[in-house]
């Protein structure tokens, strides 16, 4: 795959951490020229000069912004399309999760955050790259799912319902914009050995939930993930379009994992997750 996005100018939200942050290095090292975002300027400034150093070359920039914000999604798009005088290719990989709770202890704030965070954050995105990419006849966008988009995540809940979400505007959008040759595509990571997930270790019944339902067992690493990604970006899949694309070790042909002994002991018991018992009072 070298140089299969050279000369690409691509942005990627959520670029300083994680799966972001490692697509962003793996669309660097193939010579794209990739604008990061994020909400938090250490984060992006330390990303950014340790990846152009590892490349020889200021390949990464970046610009502080919130995805949920509508004035700053279309400010960095535009900077992004400003900065190498054009866009080929938008990551929307800025999301995440809330609280672990069974779904009637969940709080309707939170709930509202997560959908935001990664419905409304992908759409933000969409409706300020689609005109820059229909202007050049051609784009690739690809949005950050989850194996929680199709597989239930009990104690999980508005992550699934997002991630779902976030799968149906792909689908719909490259409908919607096939005919201006622009491509739409989504992956769905399994268990990704990020930091934010560092404590999901072997040896923990959550990791073997996980383990027990992946036929390849183990975790998927951050860049099986950012290769996935910088195909879909690349001209080589220029007849892929609507997809979403499992990476996760075939987690997706088996069940989600069981968070229930991290979660249940939290609120009082089984008996409470399934909302025959109150949970106790705060001591």
């Amino acid at each position: 795959m070298v140089g299969s996005v050279e000369g690409h100018s691509i942005l990627v939200t959520g670029g300083g951490t994680g799966i972001g942050s490692g697509i962003t290095a793996a669309l660097a090292h193939e010579g794209a020229w990739v604008t990061i975002c994020g909400r938090t300027q250490a984060t992006l400034e330390s990303a950014a000069e340790g990846i152009n150093a590892k490349v020889g070359r200021e390949a990464v920039t970046w610009h502080v912004a919130d995805v949920t914000n509508e004035a700053d999604v279309q400010r960095v798009v535009a900077a992004a399309a400003q900065w190498r005088d054009g866009l080929d290719g938008v990551v929307a990989n800025a999301g995440g999760g809330g609280a672990l709770a069974p779904l009637h202890l969940q709080k309707v704030s939170e709930f509202e955050r997560v959908i935001s965070l990664n419905v409304i954050g992908t759409f933000l995105l969409a409706k300020h790259a689609v005109p820059i990419f229909a202007r050049a006849g051609k784009g690739s966008f690809v949005g950050l799912s989850s194996i929680a988009g199709h597989l239930t995540h009990p104690f999980f809940g508005a992550y699934p319902v997002a991630k779902a979400g976030v799968e149906a505007l792909i689908r719909n959008a490259a409908d919607e914009y096939g005919e201006a040759g622009i491509r739409f595509n989504a992956v769905r990571p399994g268990l990704t050995a990020t930091e934010i997930m560092g404590f999901v270790q072997p040896g923990t019944p959550v990791y073997e939930s996980y383990d027990a339902n992946t036929p390849l067992g183990g975790a998927t690493q951050v860049d099986d993930v950012a290769q996935l990604v910088v195909f879909l970006l690349s001209d080589r899949a220029s007849r892929i379009s609507g997809q979403i694309v499992n990476i996760d070790g075939g987690t997706s042909v088996r069940r989600g994992p069981d968070w229930s002994a991290v979660v249940e002991p939290r609120f009082g018991g089984h008996e409470v997750a399934l909302g025959r018992a109150e949970p106790p009072a705060p001591a």
